[in-house]
């Protein structure tokens, strides 16, 4: 690992549905350097992950929080160029109707967004630290949401490498977490001393309330001041903006579709001018325990464009009203509501898995939307009795991004010292999501199904190499058998990997198995033959699945890469 050596400087991207931001963390210093300074926006720790392109959708204009809002213009009236938002709702198992529909390629969306973040940060290192080469001595954490597949951070991966962030697609200079484990770090590191839960055996949950997805994992504090995983990390999309949406929603039955689809439309900067104004005013500072709580919305003065748009007798009502919206207790509370409980359902499913090895001591919100009031009054209500300590931390917004670079900076070192068996990863284990498994083709025998006899008296059969809900550590390598070439001049190994969320799977093509992909191994040596026995290990507790693929007769160590499929 003769990269490891080359780290200087620990960079924590937290690239987010919504809204997005980095810190930085020298190996050689105890001080993260969150980023509040942003093209059109300072002062706060993210800006939005939002892009602006020209009239061909090829280059982009702009980013960030000046890529999305426009101030209200009553006298304007030309079309306005719709910024490209939510592409990170294309990876993940996000449900077709919430995704947007997108003018660009979700992944050239992705990696033109990575480009543009990745600029600024190449910016700011200097800033610290001097003479540092960004490709040769950065170490770059990626947290993704807790429900990604090996696929989606493959294809993050990719955008990482499109946008410049890394030389080489299978750089070991970016590294995954995710977004509540990183949160945990950040906890670790903060938290849990504030509330006097700093004793090894603690365990504790992060809520991670983002924008597009709330990230649940439970953690347990251990002997040297690291992080075991206690049940598998779950997700869903039931972050703030699922609110957003409730709320145009909302607009659309007042004033009617049309008149805001035409809106969103020609003038979407008026539109997030809207939602901001309802965040403000409404969102945020709902409590629900308010019952005379409401918010006036002016139209007129919000969004004039719209008027032209609204017609018939919804336009008499509004001239009437002064083109004023109440929005009362009840409707604000019929907003959230629907989210709210879905939180809180995932929140009783972690408790009760948890519960069945540790009792959970602590809840920590972070994220956005841990902010909301009213949030966290639903969530104290429903699990006050069964946990005693239900918080937020202070920044809850840049906990992730935070929690992120300290991470990396654990990682660094305890790869750095590894040798020395000195430090090891602040995160110590975690729980499989799936079980893991190859084809293999053993003999058809009596009991066998008699249509799954092959021509040549064989099955195939879905072998399991590890399950789900297996706890592992991070460097913990499974041995999976030996291999050797069937021809002597052959040149590459396959083994290919399928994966399955049930834990008895028998067959390879059964439902619910899916082919993940390949790991091919280059054999070099030709002239050795079929004698190149190769050892075969695979890493699951990396946030990536590796393979070590060795010589068994001269230990020499055989590249090995992964290839999707389909991809």
């Amino acid at each position: 690992m003769s990269w490891v050596n080359d780290i200087r400087v620990i960079v924590g991207l937290d690239f987010g549905s919504t809204y997005s931001g980095f810190s930085l963390y020298h190996v050689d210093s105890d001080d993260i350097k969150t980023n509040n300074e942003w093209p059109g926006d300072m002062g706060k720790f993210k800006t939005n992950t939002v892009l602006q392109y020209d009239d061909d959708y090829k280059d982009v204009k702009s980013w960030g929080q000046q890529a999305l809002y426009r101030k209200p213009n009553k006298k304007s009236k030309d079309k306005e160029m719709k910024p490209v938002e939510l592409f990170k709702l294309y990876l993940g198992n996000c449900l077709e109707k919430h995704r947007p529909k997108l003018p660009v390629d979700y992944k050239k969306a992705i990696s033109d967004y990575l480009c543009e973040i990745g600029k600024v940060i190449k910016e700011t290192i200097p800033k610290y630290w001097m003479g540092i080469d960004f490709m040769e001595n950065v170490l770059l954490i990626l947290p993704v949401p807790a429900e990604y597949s090996e696929l989606d951070k493959a294809i993050m991966r990719e955008c990482a490498f499109n946008a410049g962030l890394i030389n080489n697609r299978f750089s070991e200079k970016l590294q995954f977490t995710t977004e509540p484990e990183a949160a945990a770090v950040y906890c670790t590191n903060n938290t849990l001393k504030q509330h006097n839960l700093a004793e090894p055996g603690t365990t504790f949950m992060i809520v991670d309330c983002g924008g597009g997805t709330v990230d649940l994992t439970t953690r347990k504090l251990l002997e040297d001041n690291t992080l075991g995983e206690i049940t598998e990390r779950s997700g869903d999309f039931c972050g703030s903006t699922f609110i957003d949406k409730e709320f145009i929603k909302l607009l659309k039955h007042k004033v009617g579709n049309e008149a805001i689809d035409l809106l969103i439309e020609r003038h979407y900067g008026q539109l997030q001018h809207l939602i901001q104004e309802f965040c403000q005013n409404a969102k945020l500072p709902f409590n629900g325990d308010e019952p005379g709580f409401s918010y006036d919305l002016d139209l007129e003065e919000s969004a004039p464009v719209l008027l032209q748009y609204v017609t018939g007798s919804v336009k008499d009502l509004m001239e009437e009203k002064e083109w004023m919206i109440e929005i009362d207790f009840n409707t604000i509370k019929s907003l959230f509501d629907p989210i709210v409980d879905r939180i809180i359902k995932m929140i009783r499913i972690q408790l009760d898995n948890s519960s069945k090895s540790e009792k959970c001591s602590a809840i920590f919100f972070v994220g956005g939307f841990s902010q909301s009031k009213y949030l966290q009054r639903r969530i104290k209500e429903e699990f006050i009795d069964l946990v005693g300590n239900i918080s937020t931390p202070s920044q809850p917004d840049a906990a992730v991004v935070r929690g992120a670079a300290i991470y990396g900076k654990s990682l660094h070192q305890s790869k750095s010292l590894k040798s020395m068996n000195k430090f090891k990863c602040i995160i110590a284990t975690r729980v499989l999501k799936y079980t893991f498994g190859t084809k293999v083709s053993p003999k058809w025998k009596e009991g066998d199904p008699p249509e799954r006899r092959t021509s040549h008296g064989l099955i195939h059969k879905f072998r399991r190499i590890v399950e789900r809900k297996t706890e592992v550590e991070i460097d913990q390598e499974i041995d999976v058998g030996q291999y050797a070439p069937i021809v002597p001049n052959q040149t590459k190994l396959s083994f290919d990997l399928y994966y399955t969320k049930e834990q008895d799977a028998v067959y390879y093509d059964e439902p619910g198995v899916e082919f993940l992909g390949e790991f091919l191994i280059d054999l070099p040596d030709v002239e050795l033959g079929t004698k190149r026995i190769c050892k075969l290990s695979i890493s699951f507790g990396d946030m990536e699945i590796k393979a070590n693929a060795i010589n068994k007769t001269s230990g020499q160590n055989y590249q090995t890469k992964f290839k999707f499929n389909d991809f």
